[in-house]
């Protein structure tokens, strides 16, 4: 298996979508009472951090030497 870079703006990206999905389907089996307006808050709010996380890490690792 081909070996890929790690890249933690997917991670939280992918994490938001499960919490988020969890969350919807907690609340269709009457598990858990979830605020509609809080889950479809998190959407924006982990993409946001998504993105600030690809930034920050972008700029590591093109600042990073070469040999590292």
């Amino acid at each position: 298996m081909k070996r890929h870079p790690f890249e933690p703006a997917r991670l939280i990206a992918g994490l938001t979508a499960i919490v988020v999905g969890t969350g919807y389907v907690l609340d269709a089996l009457g598990i858990w009472r979830a605020p509609g307006h809080w889950l479809l808050l998190a959407i924006p709010v982990g993409l946001l951090l998504s993105g600030v996380t690809a930034a920050v890490w972008a700029t590591i690792r093109h600042n990073r030497p070469q040999g590292s």
